[in-house]
């Protein structure tokens, strides 16, 4: 990774200094707050081009439900800009600074470079989808825009959602426009006490399919629950979001739905959000270096993925959006390559397993990022080649090159 540091204070600053490191073939890695480089494979880069220069929100009414903030904003600082007019992200972006010790602050740039999305995926959709448009800088120091403001734009290619995900492989991202939802009144959670891994997989999916609206279904074995504060065994936690009024009527109709899971407890407003917070923030497996990977499944696969993986390393596992995210800390002596657990994946259906975390001895001899199809991988080259011809940005983040050396 890069030791010298560069952070322009403006767009055109940025576009001079991308234009500057490809006619020199300068390589150029590019991070927000810093929270998240530690993940991806092993690269060099001779400057880091940071975005803590391009900070504030451009453009807010709360009418439009759409805010625009340059890419170095702190995320904390569009969320409380959202919280005084009772609104949200209503993806539910993650804050994974405790999974790596990191001290940098969360931008909302690199929330939409790296796609990071919480609990509240499963209905409100991922950060891609609620990005409505970008501003960054191509290869070759151009700035380019896609997208905007409004919740249906015909603009041609796609590169809002391209750029999402991407990593900060395409493109430095200088400005988001994102939509925004109305925050809901209140919140609970109804936690059914000690459900095996493939019961609760049945219980998320039959409260899924109720009128109850359940915006968050999670699954947490018993170590993973007491580190969050629930007794009493395993969790399967269903959470409630809305109008009082609204919230206790579904409750209602959900605790029916499920009747037969008689162990069942309920969490007021303030235990649901905590509890929902260290779910979105991964909170459970934070503070170790053990490797984390994040795999996503079909909902009713995932504990079964868990428990392929688990019978043959030692480690531990919990499920998020009704079962189809699988949060699975291995041992450090866990599988090192990724073989055992993307063998489970292809087995149970097939997904992405990525790599979220792990020593750089170990992400130097794996694929972090699910391995692509030959033809995949190839158009995947031929975008990243027109958007960055000189290969400046972040080289060899995303792509596993058999464990060879990075230039």
């Amino acid at each position: 990774m890069a030791t010298e540091t560069v952070a322009p204070a403006c767009e055109e600053e940025a576009a001079e200094i991308v234009r500057e490191a490809a006619a020199k073939g300068i390589h150029l890695e590019i991070a927000g707050g810093g929270t998240k480089r530690g993940i991806g494979q092993i690269f060099q880069a001779d400057r880091l081009l940071s975005t803590a220069g391009l900070t504030g929100i451009s453009h807010y009414d709360p009418a439009e439900l759409v805010l625009t903030a340059r890419a170095g904003t702190p995320v904390a600082e569009i969320e409380a800009a959202l919280a005084e007019n009772g609104q949200m992200l209503a993806f539910e972006p993650g804050d994974w600074r405790g999974l790596f010790g990191a001290n940098g602050i969360p931008t909302i740039g690199a929330l939409a470079a790296a796609n990071i999305s919480g609990p509240r995926r499963l209905i409100a959709g991922a950060a891609r989808d609620a990005l409505l448009g970008v501003r960054f800088v191509n290869g070759a120091g151009e700035v380019i825009k896609n997208g905007g403001r409004v919740m249906k734009n015909v603009t041609g290619l796609d590169l809002v959602k391209l750029m999402a995900g991407s990593w900060g492989t395409l493109g430095l991202v200088t400005e988001v426009s994102f939509k925004v939802l109305p925050r809901a009144e209140t919140e609970t959670t109804l936690v059914i006490h000690g459900a095996h891994e493939d019961e609760a997989a049945n219980l998320m999916s039959a409260a899924m399919g109720t009128s109850a609206e359940v915006s968050g279904a999670a699954h947490l074995p018993e170590s993973v629950a007491k580190r969050s504060g629930l007794d009493g065994g395993s969790a399967t936690v269903l959470r409630l979001e809305g109008f009082p009024e609204s919230v206790a009527a579904r409750l209602g109709r959900l605790k029916a739905a499920l009747r037969s899971a008689a162990n069942a407890s309920e969490m007021d407003e303030t235990a649901s959000k905590s509890l929902w917070a260290d779910i979105r923030d991964v909170a459970p497996f934070a503070g170790t270096m053990k490797p984390l990977w994040k795999i996503s499944v079909a909902p009713l696969a995932g504990h079964d993925v868990a428990a392929m993986i688990l019978r043959e390393v030692r480690g531990e596992a919990f499920h998020d959006w009704q079962g189809g995210l699988v949060w699975l800390q291995l041992d450090e002596e866990g599988d090192a390559s990724g073989g055992i657990v993307r063998s489970a994946v292809a087995k149970c259906g097939g997904g992405h397993a990525t790599l979220i975390r792990a020593a750089e001895d170990i992400r130097a001899v794996t694929p972090v990022f699910q391995p692509q199809a030959a033809p995949v991988a190839a158009l995947a080259e031929r975008v990243r080649a027109a958007l960055d011809p000189a290969g400046i940005f972040n080289p060899g983040r995303m792509v596993w090159n058999g464990g060879r050396k990075a230039a």
